[in-house]
């Protein structure tokens, strides 16, 4: 079955174009944009056929919806003290306004770049260039990654050179959340040879979305639309973690590519709490050999949320290793469909790979989808394998802790925490990390309701 283009009003050519001359950006930009633009108008919105069963976006009002053209500098944004205690930076981008930027010293002093795309390309254009030019950072069999290249409005740019080591995350904030307005944009990160550094995207409810009624209608919605393009050189270390806790009016469409060149590591650390829509694709492209990749994916929905997670892991050199884990909690009607696809080319001699997929069904209207696969083309691997399940509670474990003094839905709450914790312990910020706790906390329902939600699932 085949599904249509994404029909967009505000990334075609003609947007690209105007955009690119409001930046007035140099011309291989303008062809990035172009090509982009392209791509959305001519490809399918789900290329793979194995996953365009699961394409649902009868939800989202594009049409009701205008981008911002552009972001501006607010008042006070650089000051000192907006940098969170044990970060090495900070970036935060609420609407259309950078309100707070900001760097240690120590990592201003070891060349650390965390800027917008307009001020990197007045000063050192090259560190873009030479991670995005022909398209290279995003998957071109992808038109929801393509909007991103041909019409994003503001762009995050971080280098850490060549030999760097920082000990404090860089943090990247996103808040979005008024009605009817969209915010697009891209973040690249390029780590050099042999550095090493921690990344902590904060995607959460702007003011204006925190102060917006809660209610199921989709005249309300807002947008966040981005990317996050990697380049690992050799031997480079980045830690990334995402929390995603958007507002329930706001839908979000997000990808993740990573280029790992030879002994280059990533660790993947994602949890997504919020938004009533959230579509994230990640892929990451093993190129060097010995290079290695850990995702762990966690995604918690109630209410009538839809999480739609994708995730492609291509070996292409010797050696490389996969470790890739998605895990969703789903109460109410809310939806989880999680697809994932392992692809070992012929010149990945020694891969080792695996992909699990796993979701609990806390009530009966609840759904979920686990479709993992493999594309083999090298025999000769250590491992190449994917498992997946999706059902409610083990009633032995819930018997088990009420055999130890809990109630059932202490029980059940201890289970269903455990469950994702994975992801929680691997966030860098201890204040982040008890956020995400407070999150996953504020998700379970309160004990009466928890009752009613524990019969109707039985």
């Amino acid at each position: 079955m085949s599904v249509p283009p994404l029909k967009l009003g505000f990334a075609g050519e003609a947007d690209a174009r105007s955009i690119a001359r409001t930046f007035k950006e140099p011309s291989w930009l303008v062809d990035e944009r172009v090509a982009g633009a392209g791509l959305v108008a001519s490809q399918p919105a789900e290329t793979n056929q194995l996953f365009t069963t699961y394409l649902d976006l009868r939800t989202v009002r594009f049409g009701a919806i205008q981008p911002y053209a552009q972001t501006g500098l607010a008042e006070g944004a650089r000051d000192a003290s907006r940098l969170p205690a044990g970060a090495a930076a900070i970036l935060h981008i609420e609407e259309d306004q950078v309100v707070a930027q900001a760097m240690r010293d120590d990592a201003w002093a070891a060349g650390v770049v965390v800027d917008t795309f307009e001020n990197v390309l007045l000063s050192r254009p090259g560190l873009i260039r030479s991670v995005i030019e022909g398209g290279r950072s995003l998957p071109d069999n992808d038109p929801f990654a393509q909007v991103a290249r041909a019409a994003a409005t503001v762009g995050v740019l971080v280098h850490v050179p060549a030999g760097v080591e920082l000990d404090g995350p860089i943090v990247l904030r996103w808040g979005v959340g008024a009605a009817g307005r969209g915010l697009i944009g891209r973040t690249v990160i390029s780590i050099g040879e042999r550095a090493h550094a921690k990344v902590l995207e904060e995607q959460v409810a702007s003011g204006a979305g925190r102060s917006a009624p809660v209610d199921s209608s989709t005249d309300r919605q807002s947008l966040w639309w981005g990317t996050t393009e990697i380049d690992l050189a050799r031997g480079a270390t980045l830690d990334f973690s995402g929390e995603q806790d958007f507002g329930d009016e706001t839908v979000a469409f997000v990808n993740r590519h990573a280029t790992l060149g030879r002994d280059a590591t990533l660790r993947w650390a994602l949890a997504s709490v919020g938004a009533g829509f959230f579509r994230s694709r990640i892929d990451n492209r093993l190129v060097g050999q010995g290079s290695s990749v850990r995702q762990v994916e966690i995604g918690f929905g109630d209410r009538a949320q839809l999480f739609d997670l994708t995730s492609y892991t291509t070996h292409i050199g010797e050696d490389t290793t996969g470790d890739l884990l998605s895990k969703g909690v789903f109460l109410d009607r809310a939806r989880g469909y999680f697809k994932g696809l392992i692809s070992i080319e012929r010149s990945a001699i020694g891969t080792d790979s695996f992909l699990g997929e796993f979701a609990m069904l806390l009530t009966r209207k609840a759904r979920s989808v686990a479709v993992p696969s493999l594309e083999i083309d090298q025999p000769n691997v250590r491992r190449a394998a994917h498992s997946s399940s999706v059902g409610p509670i083990d009633e032995g474990q819930i018997f088990y802790l009420m055999s130890r003094g809990l109630s059932r839905d202490a029980a059940r709450k201890a289970i269903v925490l455990g469950f994702l914790e994975p992801v929680v312990a691997r966030i860098p910020l201890p204040e982040a990390q008890a956020g995400l706790r407070a999150l996953l906390e504020a998700k379970w329902p309160a004990p009466g309701a928890a009752a009613v939600a524990d019969k109707a699932a039985a």
